[in-house]
């Protein structure tokens, strides 16, 4: 993160009360979730998720390989974040008013980065990769 010691959640949480407006799909390969972030900011808040996120609405969990999959995450926007959390063995979770997303990969699906925010007013930002800050246990085992 850029500028200081990470705390977990910190950062992530300066997203309750905004509205996820946008989910956009990028070569099939990741997906942006934009946010409308801080007032004067001159991008919006966006956390590009390198690994295919879970969506929970009710109860019902869509993971990338169920069909109506994009849809289910279509669906969360425009939702307004509710909760945020982070932490090591959960991953990243936003929960919103129609819905919530889950972002903790299984050891497979994890190239080089996990998920990554960006666009806050102040420039902060923040990496999330196997191995580190809230994903520690998502370390390779060594061969």
């Amino acid at each position: 993160m850029a500028g200081g010691d990470y705390v977990p959640n910190e950062l992530l949480s300066r997203l309750v009360g905004d509205r996820m407006y946008s989910v956009e799909f990028v070569l099939n390969d990741y997906v942006q979730l934009r946010f409308d972030g801080e007032p004067g900011s001159a991008e919006p808040v966006t956390l590009s998720c390198y690994v295919w996120p879970r969506v929970d609405v009710g109860g019902r969990v869509w993971t990338k390989d169920d069909p109506e999959y994009a849809d289910a995450l279509v669906r969360l926007a425009p939702g307004t974040v509710r909760s945020t959390s982070e932490r090591t063995g959960s991953g990243i979770g936003i929960s919103l008013d129609t819905g919530a997303l889950i972002v903790h990969p299984e050891h497979d699906e994890v190239h080089v980065e996990i998920a990554e925010i960006t666009g806050f007013s102040d420039r902060a930002w923040m990496i999330w990769r196997p191995g580190e800050d809230s994903f520690e246990d998502l370390i390779r085992p060594v061969r």
